[in-house]
């Protein structure tokens, strides 16, 4: 028997840090969108007593799959099963570079070995492991809890799901035609800056103005104003994707910074891109997928 969920990747635009001794109340409030591209994660059980076997994109690789073991490691604790694992996962985005994919791996898996095993336990439940597996590693802070959603989200309340509150802008008919263009230039270390006092001192009070402003008026071209905003005042922006989101300014909706990474988005109503190397999306508006 084998399960198979879809998780949308998802660009953080602008946000604020909540620190907290609980994992379940540290996250963070901001803006963000979901992808119509995301991970793949199918999980089978096997004959081999407490192995766990992992691929990802087709091969062992022990630099990404860490976010997976951390899931697997917090739930086994509650869960004391023994059935031996074979997971593989398809990640359709770069890694490292602001899609939230470590978040979308954990919350896969999560939701994959509960449906596997037939517990009854719910998605807030599900999403609650992969969350406390963003925060014990460094991975992420918000990006689980936004992934539940779908279109243009919004996270109100810091957290994960449960105790945090995000809300999607509700503008699926407009976003129905509308593409995300993005280039990545490599990856950045989110921990180096989401646990940085010095960026968090910073992006706090820029993320708070500017989702104070997105929120009263918000629609799509002022919610990529408000990231690129965000980008430059935090000085998070450096000068190669800040070239590329200059460049993509100029044939689409708006540009900005996907937070945490080295790349640059755009929202487009146009299926295409004149510079090298971008990949196309389109904005999820369906949400996780039980396959």
């Amino acid at each position: 028997m084998k399960v198979s969920v879809f998780v949308p990747a998802h660009i953080t635009s602008f946000f604020t840090i909540a620190n907290d001794n609980d994992p379940l109340k540290k996250g963070s409030c901001g803006g963000g969108i979901l992808l119509d591209k995301g991970v793949l994660t199918t999980v089978k059980s096997s004959n081999k007593e407490n192995k766990v076997e992992i691929k990802v994109n087709g091969k062992k690789d022990h630099a990404h799959e860490f976010i997976v073991v951390k899931t697997l490691e917090l739930i086994k604790k509650d869960f004391k099963i023994k059935q031996g694992l074979k997971i593989n996962q398809k990640i359709e985005v770069p890694l490292g570079s602001g899609f939230g994919s470590s978040a979308s791996s954990a919350l896969g898996v999560a939701i994959a070995f509960f449906k596997l095993f037939d517990e009854n336990i719910s998605l807030k439940s599900a999403s609650q492991y992969a969350h406390r597996a963003e925060i014990e590693l460094g991975s992420g802070l918000g990006d689980v809890i936004a992934q539940t959603s779908k279109g243009i989200v919004v996270r109100k309340k810091p957290g994960s799901l449960g105790i945090g509150k995000v809300e999607s802008i509700g503008l699926q008919n407009e976003l129905s035609n509308i593409y995300v263009i993005t280039k990545t230039l490599g990856e950045i270390d989110t921990g180096s800056i989401i646990e940085n006092p010095h960026h968090q001192k910073k992006i706090n009070e820029v993320g708070l103005e500017v989702l104070k402003k997105f929120l009263v008026k918000p629609k799509i071209e002022h919610f990529l104003k408000c990231s690129l905003e965000f980008a430059k005042k935090t000085n998070l922006i450096n000068e190669n994707v800040l070239e590329i989101v200059n460049e993509m300014n100029k044939n689409t909706l708006g540009a900005s910074m996907a937070m945490l990474g080295n790349t640059a988005f755009a929202l487009s109503k146009n299926p295409y891109s004149d510079i090298e190397g971008s990949i196309i999306s389109k904005i999820d508006n369906v949400g996780i997928k039980i396959l």
